[in-house]
């Protein structure tokens, strides 16, 4: 169990591993999630299951703090320490509506199962995925093969149409015939998409990431504000409505360790050495 079949480098500092996991390759949903640890003095961090068979899960993730370096280090044969999941609330998959999915870097990866879940429902499908450059969109062949149509942004040009996908996303939206919107991406990029299709009255669901441990809802540090209530999204989501989000207040709580993470990198560096 756990051990690393697959390993490719998608793009600069964005991995894929397929592990295996026979329980939770068959119990999986879309929408869900993992929570791995890499070592036995490893933190554990959630991870969005990109594809998956009856034996494996594929994982993508980008290479940012201590944890993913120690990740990205992993060779194929070598074991994942701890693996937990299927956790979280599968999305809502709605019958035979007009879906645009919205996906901004490493979380174009996450739309994969999402919308084939939403195929298998007969709903029609217009997928707009967007990077930093060029060098940084991942999946697009996957995403055009399940989508009815797909649209591709880059934010300096250097490849499709030059901007961001909320452009794209308001250019559809005026055309009329939306029934739904889905969002995976950046947190910044899920709170623009939500305030672009408020003005349109459609529904939006976003996939939420904040600060992550246990998975099981005790420890409270992936509290989120929806609809002016506490929730968590390892328990309650992590798809929530969009429209009723608390986006400043998940803004203020992601970026509230980046100055430890990034003294933790110093300190274990890419070696995977312990702070």
């Amino acid at each position: 169990m756990n051990r690393i079949l697959r390993k490719e480098m998608l793009a600069k500092d964005i991995f894929l591993l397929e592990v295996k996991n026979s329980y939770i390759a068959r119990n999986f949903k879309a929408g869900q999630f993992v929570i791995l640890r890499v070592d036995k003095r490893g933190e554990r961090i959630p991870l969005t299951v990109v594809e998956h068979t009856m034996d494996t899960i594929t994982l993508v993730f980008l290479k940012v703090g201590k944890t993913t370096n120690k990740l990205a280090s992993l060779s194929v044969g070598d074991k994942i320490e701890n693996l937990l999941g299927p956790l979280g609330n599968p999305i809502d998959v709605p019958y035979e509506k007009n879906t645009v999915f919205v996906g901004g870097g490493v979380g174009t990866a996450a739309m994969i199962e999402k919308i084939r879940a939403f195929r298998e429902k007969n709903n029609r499908i217009t997928s707009i995925i967007g990077a930093k450059s060029k060098e940084y969109i991942i999946f697009e062949k996957e995403i055009k093969e399940i989508s009815d149509e797909t649209y591709v942004t880059t934010d300096d040009g250097t490849y499709g149409r030059k901007g961001f996908v909320t452009e794209v996303l308001e250019e559809i939206l005026k055309r009329g015939g939306i029934d739904e919107v889905v969002a995976v991406g950046p947190t910044i990029m899920m709170k623009v998409v939500s305030e672009v299709t408020k003005k349109y009255g459609i529904k939006t669901i976003v996939s939420l990431n904040p600060i992550m441990v246990d998975g099981t809802g005790m420890c409270g540090s992936c509290r989120v504000i929806v609809g002016g209530k506490q929730r968590f999204a390892c328990v309650d989501g992590p798809c929530f409505d969009g429209h009723m989000v608390d986006w400043e207040s998940l803004l203020r709580r992601i970026s509230s360790y980046r100055e430890l993470e990034s003294v933790a990198v110093e300190k274990g560096g890419d070696e995977g050495k312990e702070g």
